[in-house]
């Protein structure tokens, strides 16, 4: 009873503390981030409510709450979003727009050294332009482009490596899935966040294309440039890839001239994309198959998402992201490196958790704290302490904590691109493609150092549309 009378007496802040430990600790031995949060939401609400109104009562009130949040809060339009981006990938695969990607590529920037390597990154960021899932993304070059490089004489370690840290690019470049999730949990504009991410995006497919022509120069290891194709056959290789073109120009017009909201533009993308399959000949087997595969991806997300929602629900009882933000915010040091260690344990729980939930879990709390630490909610650009405005620095921190979760994807020990790479390349092992995306750490480390040093990356494209 000591124990019991103990645990109905502490704070709410408390309460908070020992459920987000208790959490952690599940996802840290193997525990789902889906069932992990789960639990421990439900767990924290019924201690909450039983410390107010009994136990009987808190566990009744619990009980409903868990049947009714996730309902609530998924069956917004704005979560539609997800599974259509992602059913886009699937039908652009079996369309063949990833091939002709990869070969239009290919010749186009082939001669440089490193060429098949430099293919492979330009080509990922042109498939993440109709692709809202890095995984989808580095499954299917993995497929295309590792043979290739292998057949020239790539190192195996560094051929798994750039494929897996180019699928990435799939959660900076619209449309991202996470990006969406990003927007729907601290409520802003989906639309502008869209448009935020497509000129990060281009930087770091750069930065990748630098990293890898700086290596193929020190060894050819790294691969040996690509000769012999004409301008001709270059010029051929464009018309397969221009319907790519086409879904950009829809979600972007869209958007931006109100034509429609972003979960239209999405629908009228995919259509694009399925009307471009059933053209090239797709079989309803593989029509089937994207459906499926679209299908296990989106649960997968919303299971997530459903999970996380009792855990954010409980903490915003216990006041927890109020008290985080408000401990940040008056920390007496530099804002700039108070992000830069909010960054740095981003870093250390993406070793642990996947992408999605680590972001559903984290944000909750870190981005009040980082509003707070900018300024607050009506702070201008002037007076800030990052150089953007309130609503800037909601887009701006969304991207770098996006592409913070991109990090998280080839970061071991989870590292998902790196098992999806090892699964569909039996001559692969998980550890060869840990060794070969060993470079691209240094390349996204310097990719975040940019964004943050240059807010107007991120801002620019939807300032000029007067979304920010």
């Amino acid at each position: 009873m000591n124990l019991l009378d103990a645990m109905m007496n502490v704070t709410p802040i408390e309460m908070g503390l020992w459920v987000t430990g208790f959490m952690l600790f599940a996802v840290i031995i193997g525990v789902r981030v889906a069932y992990a949060a789960a639990t421990a939401g439900f767990l924290g609400l019924v201690w909450y409510f039983s410390a107010k109104m009994g136990f009987e009562r808190g566990f009744m009130v619990a009980l409903k709450m868990a049947g009714t949040i996730p309902h609530s809060k998924v069956s917004t339009s704005a979560l539609s979003l997800i599974p259509v981006f992602i059913l886009i990938g699937f039908l652009a695969y079996y369309a063949g727009l990833t091939k002709a990607l990869f070969e239009a590529a290919k010749r186009w920037v082939g001669w440089l050294p490193g060429g098949m390597a430099l293919a492979t990154v330009f080509s990922t960021a042109g498939f993440a332009a109709v692709s809202g899932a890095s995984v989808a993304t580095s499954a299917v070059f993995a497929r295309i482009a590792i043979p290739e490089m292998l057949r020239l004489g790539y190192d195996k370690c560094f051929a798994a490596g750039v494929v897996a840290a180019s699928g990435t690019l799939a959660s900076l470049i619209p449309p991202s899935a996470i990006l969406v999730i990003y927007a729907i949990i601290v409520e802003q504009d989906v639309g502008a966040l869209l448009m935020a991410g497509f000129l990060p995006g281009a930087v770091s497919a750069i930065i990748y294309a630098s990293l890898v022509i700086g290596l193929a120069m020190s060894n050819k290891k790294y691969g040996p440039p690509i000769k012999g194709f004409t301008w001709k056959q270059r010029f051929e290789s464009l018309p397969p890839t221009l319907p790519i073109f086409f879904v950009v120009f829809i979600i972007i017009f869209s958007v931006y001239g109100g034509w429609g909201t972003p979960t239209e533009a999405g629908a009228l993308g995919a259509f694009v994309v399925f009307c471009m399959a059933v053209y090239k000949g797709m079989k309803w087997e593989n029509m089937k198959g994207a459906l499926m595969e679209a299908g296990k991806l989106t649960v997968m997300i919303f299971t997530i998402i459903w999970g996380v929602l009792l855990y954010v629900r409980f903490l915003g009882f216990a006041d927890l992201p109020h008290a985080f933000s408000d401990w940040i915010a008056n920390l007496e040091q530099n804002p700039m490196i108070t992000l830069l260690l909010i960054l740095l344990a981003y870093a250390v729980l993406g070793m642990f958790m996947d992408a999605i939930g680590m972001l559903l879990l984290t944000l909750p709390v870190v981005f009040p704290a980082v509003i707070a630490l900018n300024g607050g909610i009506d702070v201008s650009a002037a007076d800030s302490a990052f150089g953007v405005s309130a609503t800037g620095c909601a887009i701006w921190f969304g991207i770098i904590v996006v592409k913070m979760a991109e990090f998280c994807l080839i970061t071991p020990p989870i590292g998902l691109n790196c098992f999806v790479v090892a699964g569909v390349r039996p001559e692969l092992t998980v550890q060869d493609v840990f060794r070969g995306v060993t470079p691209f750490f240094i390349a996204d480390i310097f990719t975040i150092g940019v964004l943050i040093a240059f807010p107007s990356i991120v801002l620019w494209l939807p300032g000029i549309m007067g979304m920010v």
